[in-house]
Formats: structure tokens, C-alpha cells, sequence
């Protein structure tokens, strides 16, 4: 008798288990091209919220992006097009931003931008004019290689740029980025004796300007996660869709690994 009460205990405890893990929040993060081209557009991110069918969708922008984001009368990027059809479809679906409050006005005032883009042009012309070292010529070489091979990747169906070997590419070129090309910068005179001028009309460097948005890469991220597990926190048994350039999709899954208090469980829109 003692037997039949522990295997109906057993049964019952396994049955609430699986009950409670089917409802635990489920987090699809995806990986996007913004802008449409032959292999990724609005229809084919739409299909894919589609087959989902996400409670939530959080887009890429802060509070007041995410305002100017629903206003806008002709939408160009893929996220908020593929969003707009869901929402007609399922009007119930709540929409909400994650990312860096102030992220472009934040950037600007830091002088992060232009000189990002700036610093990364002067690097390419020290390269190919060979004025760099062996060893600056051979990162510069290897993240120009991680860079080609993602956008070869970029024109293939979206589960090629949303899988675990393609967020490794991702997170080396990324570390290439803002770890390998920052040493050329920081021991090269040339990105000192070049600057742009801020909003508040100060002088920023080269170096500095890419220095500072080198610590954003990973701050934003980190934010980004935070709000996403903050958001998913605040609503238990959901599906959630996470819509990110592909590029931080390593960052947000790691970062959320670390949050996770087995509350939710992060999955693949393919699976």
C-alpha cells in the first residue's frame, strides 16, 4: 500500500512539474537584418511572429523611440512593418521598448559618434597604406575576415544568422571590435591628433570617442538584457519576442543566462 501512495505521489509531483515548465515565460530571441533585402523582410519576420504567436514583442528602441517608432506613417525597418501586420492581426499583443534610454542623443553628447565609424575608416587606410604593425595588421586583417563572413551569413534564411555557431562569429567579431581594434588605437599617435567636435562644442579624440563607445558595447548590452529580464519578471507565463540587430543576440542570451533564476526559458523561433 505504501508503495502505491509513493508512485501516485510521484505520478501527481511529475505532472505538476511538467505542467508548471509548459507554463513557464518563454523568451525567442531574434536576430535581425533591419532594413528589407531578398532574403529577410517584413513578410518573413511576420511569419515567423506568426508561428510564435508572442504575448509581448520588445523592440529595439528606448521609451520615446518606441513612441516615434508606432507613430510613423511609412515604416521602413523590417522589426516595426513585421510588427504593425501583427498587431492587426492580433490586436491584443503589447508592444514595449528595451533598449538604452537616450541611446542616439546619449551617443552624440558622448562624442561616441562619429568617431566610432571615423576611427574604424582611419584604421582601414593605415592597413591598406601598410603603416600599421604586424600584429595591428593581422587583428585588423581577422575582423575584416569575422565581418565578411557574417554578412555571407546575413544573406542566407534567418535560422542560419540565429544559431549558437553564428552568435560565436558574432561575439568574435564584436571582441575584435572593441577589444583588438582599441589596442591600435590606444597605441597609435594618429588617433589622438584626430577629433570631432561634441554637441556641448568640446573636442574629442579619436581615441577617446572609441574608447568610450568600446565600454557602451558592453553597457548597453547589459542594460538591454536587464530590461528584457525585467520585463519578463513582471510577466510570468508569457510568451515574449525579443526583436535585435543579430549582432547582440550572443550578448542579450548570455547575459540572460546569468539573470535567470529558472523563471524562463530562452528558445529558438525554429524549433
Amino acid at each position: 500500500m505504501k508503495t502505491k501512495t509513493l508512485y501516485l505521489y510521484l505520478f501527481f509531483l511529475f505532472l505538476f512539474n511538467d505542467g508548471f515548465a509548459q507554463h513557464k515565460t518563454e523568451i525567442f530571441i531574434i536576430g535581425n537584418i533591419h532594413d528589407s533585402v531578398p532574403n529577410y523582410n517584413s513578410g518573413i519576420l511576420f511569419n515567423i511572429l506568426d508561428d510564435v504567436k508572442p504575448d509581448i514583442i520588445l523592440h529595439e528602441v528606448d521609451r520615446e523611440g518606441m513612441e516615434e517608432y508606432i507613430k510613423e506613417a511609412n515604416p521602413k525597418g523590417n522589426e516595426i512593418k513585421a510588427s504593425n501586420l501583427f498587431i492587426q492581426k492580433y490586436p491584443g499583443t503589447e508592444r514595449l521598448p528595451f533598449d538604452f534610454e537616450g541611446r542616439n542623443q546619449y551617443r552624440r553628447n558622448m562624442g561616441m559618434v562619429p568617431t566610432d565609424n571615423l576611427t574604424v575608416k582611419l584604421i582601414d587606410s593605415l592597413y591598406k597604406s601598410k603603416q600599421l604593425s604586424r600584429r595591428e595588421t593581422k587583428n585588423y586583417r581577422r575582423f575584416s575576415e569575422l565581418t565578411g563572413e557574417l554578412m555571407k551569413i546575413a544573406t542566407l534564411p534567418p535560422e542560419r544568422f540565429n544559431n549558437s555557431h553564428t552568435d560565436k562569429i558574432a561575439r568574435k567579431r564584436q571582441h575584435y571590435q572593441y577589444k583588438e581594434l582599441l589596442k591600435i588605437v590606444q597605441n597609435r599617435k594618429e588617433f589622438n591628433e584626430n577629433y570631432v567636435v561634441k554637441p556641448d562644442h568640446e573636442k574629442i579624440s579619436y581615441r577617446e570617442g572609441f574608447k568610450r563607445m568600446s565600454d557602451f558595447w558592453d553597457v548597453r548590452n547589459k542594460t538591454m538584457a536587464k530590461n528584457i529580464y525585467n520585463i519578463a519578471f513582471a510577466n510570468p507565463n508569457k510568451k515574449i519576442v525579443v526583436l535585435t540587430g543579430f549582432l547582440h543576440r550572443y550578448y542579450l542570451i548570455e547575459e540572460l543566462q546569468k539573470l535567470n533564476n529558472s523563471s524562463f526559458i530562452i528558445k529558438e523561433f525554429y524549433k
